[in-house]
């Protein structure tokens, strides 16, 4: 989504999903819907135990989700490796259970995989940031089989577009998005 403030004019007979998990989802929701060839980003949570989870228990820790995005694109213009590098890019893979302030089993770093190409292509592009030595300690992101999605409030969707000025934007996500050139 190139204007990330508003929806996607069609989308595309043939897209494809991906999920990941790589701390607040307001601030990996904000990367990704600023990515040519994305159509939709959905913030939710995703591997827990419960049903129809909350975001109080999420953040409890006790219903085992992970806060994540569901993202929807055109594989004609984004690439599915291509969104599992910008992932990597965009927050820390190396810390277990935590995004800089974020602790807890729901900030854990996770991709989703819905098919096994998907795993394929993460567990590569994991491989290749090893051997390049691309962080200074290892990854420890999770790639397993995507379980159920569950959207999150509708306070939480498109939340960094609707509050930039709020404190944890301006310290958190803005900063994020000007280190990957967006805007």
């Amino acid at each position: 989504m190139t204007d990330e403030n508003s929806p996607p004019a069609a989308v595309p007979e043939n897209t494809g999903f991906a999920s990941f998990g790589g701390g607040c989802f307001w601030c990996v929701e904000a990367v990704f819907q600023r990515i040519e060839g994305v159509v939709g980003v959905v913030s939710g949570y995703q591997g827990g135990t419960s049903e129809n989870p909350t975001y109080n228990e999420v953040c409890s820790g006790t219903s085992g989700h992970a806060e994540v995005v569901r993202v929807e694109y055109d594989p004609a213009k984004a690439d599915y490796q291509e969104l599992v590098e910008v992932f990597f890019k965009s927050h820390d893979p190396t810390t277990l259970n935590r995004q800089g302030a974020d602790s807890g089993t729901q900030y854990r770093s996770v991709i989703f995989t819905y098919d096994e190409q998907q795993k394929t292509v993460a567990e590569a592009v994991k491989v290749e940031l090893k051997k390049a030595g691309a962080f200074p300690k290892p990854i420890v992101t999770e790639i397993v089989a995507a379980p159920e999605f569950f959207e999150a409030e509708e306070y939480h969707q498109n939340y960094y577009n609707k509050n930039k000025s709020e404190l944890y934007c301006v310290y958190n996500i803005t900063p994020k998005l000007k280190k990957l050139g967006m805007k």
